[in-house]
């Protein structure tokens, strides 16, 4: 596709445009690694998968400033009520994907696998379809609280969001149908998906802090990462606002029908490339 500058000289105008791709999409189950692949493979000729790390504070703050209200609540219910089911959730749910992702992260970085837009094109389509018929998949019976999940269901929900570590395949997406499939309602599924997010997005953080050929990355990178953390953290506040107030009336198939698109707009992009 593209080949518009590199990643170095990155411009306000593309670096706004890469910041509203990931506050919005981070959150809306459509891929934020898969639209930021192409949005780099168009501005720039080439993803850098460190460029996708660092701006995923701003949606991180998007999250911590959102479900504020809830997240004190665990808090409480941890150390003043002694309750400790939902936080240990959480971080069953959080192990594997994060677990995984540190274990393979320089593999991650370096494969072109994760950085093809052929690999988004496949996984934007086939979580599309599974959306799109979720209603009709078999579910485990309902379960109407979150702190009612059981470790062996929040460990399911954590190893299919193994999967999200593919561009394409969207964190919240594989969280939010694998909530649905244990027995949370969509709107249930989706808070417990960001509640789970929190673990392994923070991980990223520290691991980028604590790496100094990141840390040489940011400053080399400074300006644009932060204009562009600072649409994302904006963006990503209004995406998951919405996303909440959407599921709780409505399902996943508008956003599998989206996605569907998308990968056949990417397939013709892909094959009349191929042509010339």
């Amino acid at each position: 596709m593209g080949n518009i500058g590199r990643m170095g000289h990155m411009d306000i105008a593309h670096t706004i445009v890469l910041g509203l791709i990931q506050g919005l999409t981070e959150f809306i189950p459509v891929s934020s690694s898969g639209h930021l692949v192409i949005g780099q493979e168009l501005f720039f000729g080439q993803s850098e998968h460190l460029f996708l790390e660092w701006i995923n504070i701003g949606t991180l703050l998007a999250l911590l400033v959102y479900f504020r209200i809830r997240i004190t609540c665990i808090v409480k219910d941890v150390f003043i009520h002694k309750e400790y089911k939902l936080l240990r959730n959480i971080f069953i749910t959080a192990v594997p994907a994060g677990g995984i992702g540190y274990m393979l992260a320089d593999f991650i970085g370096t494969a072109s696998f994760f950085g093809s837009v052929v690999t988004v094109m496949v996984t934007l389509a086939v979580v599309g379809v599974i959306m799109i018929n979720i209603d009709r998949l078999p579910r485990l019976t309902p379960v109407f609280h979150l702190r009612d999940l059981s470790p062996a269901r929040a460990l399911i929900v954590g190893l299919v969001q193994v999967l999200a570590l593919i561009p394409g395949v969207s964190r919240s997406g594989s969280t939010i149908i694998a909530g649905r499939l244990v027995g949370l309602k969509s709107d249930m599924a989706a808070e417990y998906s960001f509640l789970a997010s929190l673990p392994i997005m923070m991980g990223v953080t520290l691991k980028l802090v604590l790496s100094s050929s990141d840390r040489q990355y940011f400053i080399d990178n400074a300006v644009p990462l932060v204009i562009g953390n600072g649409i994302a953290f904006i963006s990503g506040l209004l995406a998951v606002g919405f996303l909440m107030k959407y599921l709780a009336k409505h399902g996943l198939s508008l956003f599998g029908w989206y996605r569907l698109a998308l990968a056949a707009v990417l397939g013709c992009l892909l094959l009349v490339q191929s042509i010339k």
